[in-house]
């Protein structure tokens, strides 16, 4: 979340990139807010310690009275300390209370978008960042969307799951299985080459960890929850492996941080209906490597070019057309600066396919966390980051759609070394 101090002092660049996020005349209205209730506070503040230091020299004076012998002028006093200590918990409670609805607001307010998110209100008005400057595969009249190819070639079962669980949910049989095994390794063997710490992380987090990176209270609706043990699925490795570093004091060597962890994924993906979803379009659980970094300020926007670079080269590897877009304000994700989508091409749909977005949420999460380094001044929020190399379910679908032949599946070649196969029939 933005810190009242920055809102204070660049209030106007603030209402700018709120505006930039559509926020309207009432919307904005809140910054106003804001600043009140931190007006509030520091009267009150200010009145409290004026009030705290007045009973503690009541009380240092009743202990000089007692030692001199005039216990009726130390009782007149105690009993005035004594309404002055009333006085001080009613000021603590309407502190407690400012506080909690000054934190309320400050959870509405999103990130402040980075001066290159261009404007606009939807996925529409995302800007072509980079475009695939080669000619697009074409398929033949026979060619099969990934859904048919699954029951063709027995890759995964979209039934099944159903049966099991319920709609969204695949089932990986034989060589599938194999298949998406291979492209995690392949994800994680590329991301530990790239000096990121690999991490196994817990699938349910509690909610201060969802709180830390902006889960709740922005997207609870999208969230699975576990109301008996109140835990929640992860979305996403971002959350948890983030959250290593909750309320810790870095120094400024230990920067940079890199993390990477594979794990499923689980998103309610509530309204989402059409034909645009079908198959592995969009699922309630897929498998995702994650990327993470946590940076100095000074070099988050190098770090964001570098992990793009990163995921770039994933997908040159697999032989899929991609392009990435720059998010524009109405697209922004509600804790991020300034996010790149990557969408690859499938051919026998005929469309793009977002698979991957990589974001500099600068300061926003660590305010949350509490995450910090020495600058030899005082203590800084760090920046982080964080991307998907890659999530899985949508790479499938490409390599599927992109790669079929008469005979199967084509593998790409830097996969064949993990699946042990070239051809997935």
């Amino acid at each position: 979340m933005l810190e009242v101090n920055y809102i204070r002092e660049n209030k106007e660049q603030v209402i700018h990139g709120l505006k930039k996020r559509n926020f309207t005349a009432d919307d904005l209205a809140i910054i106003d807010d804001i600043l009140r209730l931190d007006d509030n506070r520091k009267s009150i503040q200010t009145e409290l310690d004026a009030l705290l230091a007045e009973r503690n020299a009541l009380s240092k004076e009743i202990g000089q009275l007692m030692q001199s012998g005039k216990k009726d002028e130390a009782e007149s006093i105690r009993q005035k300390v004594a309404g002055l200590r009333d006085e001080a918990a009613v000021m603590e409670s309407r502190m407690s209370e400012n506080r909690e609805q000054l934190q309320t607001l400050l959870y509405k307010v999103p990130n402040i978008p980075n001066e290159s998110v261009p404007a606009g209100s939807s996925e529409t008005d995302n800007e072509v960042y980079k475009a695939w400057d080669k000619v697009l595969p074409e398929l033949s009249g026979e060619a099969l969307p990934h859904w048919d190819l699954a029951r063709k070639y027995n890759i995964f079962d979209l039934d099944l799951g159903v049966k099991i669980t319920g709609s969204g949910f695949p089932v990986y049989r034989g060589k599938g299985a194999r298949f998406q095994r291979a492209l995690i390794a392949f994800f994680l063997d590329r991301a530990t080459a790239a000096g990121y710490e690999e991490i196994i992380p817990p699938l349910m987090v509690n909610e201060d960890t969802a709180r830390g990176t902006g889960q709740l209270p922005d997207k609870e609706g999208q969230m699975y929850y576990v109301e008996k043990d109140d835990l929640y699925l992860i979305p996403t490795a971002e959350v948890p492996v983030t959250n290593i570093y909750r309320d810790v004091i870095l120094n400024e060597s230990d920067f940079p941080i890199k993390l990477t962890g594979y794990t499923p994924c689980f998103r309610r993906e509530a309204g989402s209906y059409g034909a645009h979803v079908r198959g592995l379009n969009r699922v309630h659980q897929f498998d995702k490597i994650e990327i993470v970094q946590i940076q100095h300020p000074d070099r988050s926007y190098d770090t964001l070019q570098e992990m793009l670079a990163h995921v770039g080269s994933l997908l040159d590897s697999l032989e899929l057309p991609y392009r990435i877009l720059r998010l524009c304000g109405g697209d922004l994700g509600f804790t991020s600066a300034l996010t790149f989508d990557f969408e690859v091409y499938s051919a026998a749909q005929k469309r793009w396919l977002e698979v991957s977005s990589v974001s500099n949420f600068e300061t926003y999460q660590s305010n949350r966390l509490k995450l910090r380094y020495r600058d030899g001044k005082g203590t800084r929020l760090a920046h982080t980051l964080n991307g998907s190399a890659l999530a899985l379910a949508r790479i499938v679908a490409a390599l599927l759609e992109n790669n079929q032949t008469p005979e199967g599946i084509v593998i790409p070649k830097v996969l064949q070394p993990y699946t042990g196969f070239e051809l997935l029939n």
